[in-house]
């Protein structure tokens, strides 16, 4: 690897989709070595998703070969598998900006460019997107195909199957394409990956292809036999149990090799040419073309910066706990001091830490798949049969629980712990992954429990709380990365009481209400005021959302002439809006100013360079302090 420096025969010609067309074969075979090869140059500095994209390299390439984008839709699931899709329609040196702040996003992005058909981010929406794709061609006549591109992982989601089940009714001319790399994240769980892995180890298949296919030589009796055993695939798998994409009305092809690209050229270009809804079977090895990431795909999946000799990452970071590692010791902690404990998580045991209780007790430890919605559900089935499930979803991806959430868990008044992972702005991963809206939208809940830790030992201590509370939701929220650098390993449990903030820096004038980890950086900055100008607010930790600490807001009502929030989450609905709706209620006219993401979609960046735009870093809540002292002397 030659980093910048590099040179490429063949993609450095390829601007766009249409400078392929005229490629052979061989030359396709040597673009996408080219292709993987830049990925790993790019993604070793800025990191990203590089082992789904890897894998599905000769996928993409042969579909901007056989079809014609942009007038041929071409639909992402998730996104993660997109980056050679980027390279080739005119972002190949805008893909070293990707996932940057003013860069390009990680994901298909409409506004980003006309090859991204429509926007990705969260899993299983491919299908019903690109079934509403071939419908308006339909109508329009345009004569233009669709492609939805999605992966084994993302179609355990339930919107997939409802996305499937009106596809194969409505008779669209739709082709499907799933790319089955046996893993997502963490490795693949459910019935729905043992019936894909009933159809690729299908005995007679296999024995096959293992006895026929390779004892023969290079040459054109081999390639009669490969188009020979590709027609058989089809029956075989029928039997073995592909006639479950049949009875939901589509057409079922493959298993393919889809990093063959002769093979997923050839195969295209056939299903062009059929009508009707399709589903097409690809076999694909994530991190597919780089050892490590083929070895370790769970870990490559988005593996951060790394030597793209060695494959070895680099480490970055200075020592302190992540909130998902504390989330996961904590959490095995509880588990051993009480044995209703169990922990659920749709797909994300490693990314939120509960690989840790699932190494140790296997038992208490439940990986329902790309499932958010059952997973809220079968959490709250634990809690009515008597368990205390802890069910960890990432909060941007908890938005899809939303009415089990409600309907399962709220009405029921069910002890089930929602801990929201990511809570706030992610960073590197963009406007799809902030977790934003939680703190906003779960307020309305009648019942619910919202807690904003500000460090690891409030985290520890909530989720003690939570596991004796006998009613919820109970839910928690806390960002992604390092935390504090507290010492929360020696602490012991103390109860939390809901409803109960605190006051960390005693001021005048005005009291600041903060949510989370960002009041430390409102008295960083109280501090610095002080020492600077002999004067600081009062910073109060707040704690809950709900129930709102209103004996504290009374109190601070009495001795300040105004208020500020403070919160890693969206100013409208969220923390401003309950501390403001509760002091209008009162009667309290004290004015209310809001610090937090603001009323508009935030692109991707370092979560510093967010944090900072929003005006949640030390350095812009001291100006924003320093602005509200001056406004109140201005007065006086």
């Amino acid at each position: 690897m030659d980093g910048n420096n590099t040179t490429y025969k063949l993609l450095d010609k390829v601007n766009y989709p249409a400078d392929i067309k005229g490629f052979t074969m061989e030359q396709l075979r040597e673009l996408c070595a080219e292709i993987r090869h830049y990925m790993i140059e790019c993604c070793s500095v800025n990191p990203g998703h590089l082992g789904s994209s890897l894998g599905a390299v000769e996928l993409i390439v042969g579909l901007h070969y056989v079809y014609d984008a942009p007038s041929d839709k071409l639909v992402f699931d998730v996104g993660h598998q997109a980056y050679a899709h980027k390279i080739i329609t005119g972002r190949r040196e805008a893909f070293r900006r990707n996932r940057m702040k003013d860069g390009i996003s990680g994901f298909p992005k409409r506004s980003e460019s006309e090859y991204d058909a429509f926007g990705a981010g969260h899993s299983s929406t491919s299908i019903s997107a690109a079934l509403g794709f071939a419908e308006a061609a339909k109508i329009q006549g345009t004569g233009d195909k669709t492609v939805a591109l999605i992966g084994d992982g993302s179609l355990t989601g339930g919107l997939a199957f409802e996305g499937l089940n009106n596809a194969g009714a409505s008779r669209s001319d739709l082709l499907i394409i799933l790319n089955d790399n046996n893993i997502s994240i963490d490795r693949n769980i459910g019935g729905l990956h043992e019936y894909l892995l009933r159809i690729t180890t299908n005995r007679r298949y296999n024995q096959a292809k293992r006895h026929v296919w390779n004892s023969l030589g290079d040459g054109r009796f081999r390639n009669f036999i490969q188009r020979m055993v590709g027609s058989m695939k089809s029956s075989i798998v029928s039997r073995s149990g592909g006639d479950l994409f049949q009875a939901m009305g589509l057409r079922y092809f493959g298993p393919i090799d889809g990093n063959d690209i002769v093979q997923v050229v050839d195969t295209l270009k056939k299903l062009k040419e059929i009508g009707g809804p399709l589903i097409l079977h690809a076999l694909t090895k994530k991190g597919k073309g780089y050892a490590p990431a083929e070895e370790n795909q769970t870990v490559w999946h988005a593996p951060g910066p790394f030597d793209p000799e060695t494959g070895e990452r680099l480490k970055n970071g200075n020592g302190v706990s992540r909130y998902q590692d504390v989330f996961g010791d904590v959490l095995l902690e509880l588990a051993r001091m009480n044995p209703s404990v169990v922990g659920v998580t749709p797909a994300m045991a490693s990314g939120c830490g509960m690989n840790i209780l699932a190494k140790e007790m296997p038992e208490r430890f439940y990986d329902v798949g790309i499932e958010e919605e059952h997973a809220v559900t079968f959490s709250a089935g634990l809690a009515a049969g008597g368990l205390k499930p802890f069910c960890n979803i990432y909060s941007s991806f908890s938005q899809r629980a939303y009415d089990q959430i409600i309907h399962d868990v709220a009405l029921q008044n069910l002890p089930v712990v929602l801990c929201l992972d990511r809570g706030g702005l992610v960073g590197e991963d963009g406007a799809t992954h902030h977790g934003c809206y939680d703190m906003a939208v779960y307020r309305t809940i009648p019942g619910a429990v919202i807690a904003a830790p500000k460090d690891e030992i409030e985290l520890k201590d909530m989720m003690y709380s939570a596991m004796k509370a006998e009613s919820g939701p109970y839910i928690i929220r806390y960002p992604r990365g390092e935390g504090e650098g507290t010492d929360w390993k020696s602490h012991e449990f103390t109860d939390v009481e809901p409803g109960k903030g605190e006051l960390l820096v005693e001021g005048s004038d005005v009291a600041v209400i903060c949510a989370g980890p960002v009041a430390n950086r409102a008295v960083e900055a109280a501090l610095r005021l002080k020492a600077e100008t002999g004067w600081n607010p009062s910073i109060y930790n707040i704690r809950y959302i709900k129930p709102l600490d209103v004996s504290l807001l009374d109190a601070a009502a009495a001795v300040h002439s105004m208020f500020v929030t403070v919160e890693d989450g969206c100013v409208v609905g969220g923390l401003h809006a309950a501390v403001s709706e509760y002091l209008a209620s009162s009667g309290c006219a004290k004015p209310v100013a809001a610090v937090g993401i603001p009323d508009r979609y935030v692109s991707q960046g370092t979560q510093h360079e967010l944090r900072d735009e929003c005006g949640l870093t030390e350095t812009r809540l001291y100006d924003v302090f320093k602005g509200e002292k001056e406004k109140i002397f201005k007065k006086d």
